[in-house]
């Protein structure tokens, strides 16, 4: 299938750095990039989809933004994308509001914090916190701690997919996981990075991404940094969405087989002519609505029991 050209058109939304900042100082170029993507995200996204509860909230330190349309509903738990590196509660905003609108469920997006400043493991570290938060405290911010799911796109699919299984570990299990295109590979190994790595997101960049958020290659290799490198059995079921012309196509697929393989339910769809970082882009791509309607009616037929 062709490219969407809706997608095309979103991209001219960002600016894109010029040839002295590639080539200069790379902690410059990481500014440049959180702020482009930050001064575009109203452009890309769209307006504002009112709710009755929208707030900002402190999770044992972590800051987080709360999404509900009810009380005591269940809780996805959102990671937002960009690198580990890049992107914040402000860019996943608007998909945040439309799944908590269609689903039911509130939803916590977790403003987890960034490497280089604070590289591996502070942002898994932060999303344990957030974790133990809702379980202790979540009544008080209106939501069930019966009933948590836990997603994220791109990096913030890594994290969910790293955190479901850490949870796992520490007996106490979530119920649901939305990965979004996630990073799974720390090897940059799959067939995808060569045939589709000129539509935006490449190798160089997520090499760069993965030497950023964990400097020391032995502990890339770990379970909590190669979720492919763990024991999946007994993972919460899981909706994994992948697009068509994204190099981390082929590792969320291989990760949704490994996850079959190891006895855990799964639906894997992958999105037609679409280019990574779709998803969030509400406002200008309508396979993002599709998207964020998909993870609604899972999380709705996954938590709602």
């Amino acid at each position: 299938m062709a490219l969407n050209p809706q997608v095309a058109a979103s991209s001219g939304f960002r600016r894109r750095p010029g040839p002295e900042l590639l080539t200069g100082d790379p902690l410059a170029l990481l500014a440049f990039i959180r702020q482009a993507m930050e001064d575009a995200n109203e452009d890309e996204t769209g307006p504002a989809l009112p709710l009755p509860v929208v707030v900002d909230v402190d999770t044992s330190g972590v800051p987080c933004r709360l999404y509900a349309t009810k009380a005591d509903a269940p809780v996805l738990v959102y990671l937002h994308g960009g690198g580990w590196c890049y992107g914040s509660i402000e860019t996943v905003d608007r998909f945040c509001r439309r799944v908590a609108d269609r689903s039911g469920c509130a939803v916590l997006s977790v403003d987890y914090r960034l490497a280089p400043e604070h590289p591996f493991p502070a942002a898994l570290l932060d999303v344990d916190t957030v974790l133990d938060y809702i379980r202790k405290s979540g009544t008080g911010l209106g939501v069930d701690p019966a009933r948590i799911a836990i997603g994220g796109d791109s990096a913030g699919g890594h994290l969910a997919a790293v955190a479901a299984r850490r949870q796992r570990d520490a007996a106490t299990p979530l119920d649901f996981q939305v990965l979004i295109y996630p990073v799974i590979d720390p090897l940059l190994s799959s067939e995808s990075y060569t045939s589709l790595g000129s539509y935006g997101l490449d190798r160089s960049s997520m090499k760069l991404a993965w030497e950023t958020f964990i400097p020391s290659a032995a502990d890339r290799m770990t379970p909590d940094a190669a979720p492919l490198a763990a024991d999946l059995s007994g993972l919460p079921p899981a909706l994994i969405q992948t697009a068509e012309y994204d190099v981390l196509r082929d590792e969320g697929a291989d990760y949704a087989d490994a996850l079959l393989a190891a006895g855990v339910p799964v639906v894997h769809t992958r999105y037609m002519g679409v280019s990574h970082g779709f998803a969030r882009k509400i406002g200008t791509i309508d396979d993002a609505r599709v998207a964020a309607d998909q993870v609604a009616a899972s999380l709705r037929a996954a938590l709602t029991f």
